[in-house]
């Protein structure tokens, strides 16, 4: 198994404990496995509250008018989607290390004619097949906390993100304050995974999930993190009681 190189310790938390597979191939894996009904897993399991996280990460990718984004770990591209609706005259680029999810994506594209406004590729987001400085903005919704190694993804992000560019990421973090505290852990621990599994019939998809939030290093550690690897101005919001975490940062 390949050792993660820094100090995250999401980076050890795999879907599968038992392979031989390092953490990169285990995602990817995993979400080619459910694929087909990650769509409707998100919008469920969230209470389509998920769509308006994105829309609030969308409100900051336009705040600079950018014409070139890049879209981290872009899944099946609702993020990429988001943002063609919000952002005029924007090119949006799609990446990830799962074919499944991309081919999914690609469908819904080119459902509604976006397909000359996105493209979707696959590819390693700690080794991104892009130029320095190419893109304006740089987005990621709930895929950082999946890198096998934290700061070599950031820092590639970094790189192809141009001076004076914006990033933004959205990730799963956890409630503080009492009792919403507790009823997000129950619903994180047992409601969810078991949910997850009967519909996606994927047995560790949904519990390495909870796993992952558990013990990454949210809010502020996060921000130290982003500074660490080359953004200034990071930035912590907290959305529905902290339930996820909007990061903003520059460059």
């Amino acid at each position: 198994m390949q050792a993660a190189t820094d100090n995250n310790p999401a980076s050890k938390v795999l879907p599968d404990a038992g392979s031989e597979l390092g953490k990169k191939e285990q995602v990817a894996t995993m979400f080619n496995n459910i694929a087909a009904r990650y769509d409707f897993l998100n919008h469920f399991l969230s209470m389509g509250i998920d769509k308006i996280w994105r829309k609030k990460a969308i409100q900051e990718v336009s705040s600079i008018n950018p014409s070139l984004i890049l879209d981290v770990a872009t899944g099946t591209g609702d993020l990429a989607i988001a943002a063609s609706a919000n952002v005029k005259n924007a090119k949006i680029t799609g990446v990830d290390i799962a074919d499944m999810m991309l081919e999914e994506g690609r469908k819904k594209i080119k459902k509604q004619n976006l397909s000359s406004v996105i493209t979707m590729q696959l590819g390693d987001s700690e080794q991104l097949p892009f130029a320095n400085g190419a893109y304006d903005a740089v987005m990621c919704a709930y895929g950082v906390r999946n890198f096998e190694n934290l700061e070599t993804g950031l820092k590639e992000m970094n790189r192809v993100m141009r001076n004076g560019g914006k990033l933004v990421i959205l990730e799963f973090s956890q409630p503080t304050a009492f009792p919403i505290k507790q009823l997000y852990s129950f619903y994180f621990r047992y409601i969810l995974p078991s949910i997850g599994k009967l519909f996606s019939k994927h047995s560790t998809a949904y519990t390495y999930l909870p796993e992952s939030v558990n013990v990454f290093p949210d809010g502020e550690r996060f921000c130290k993190i982003l500074n660490n690897c080359g953004f200034t101005n990071a930035i912590a919001r907290p959305l529905t009681f902290g339930v996820t975490t909007l990061y903003t940062a520059s460059k």
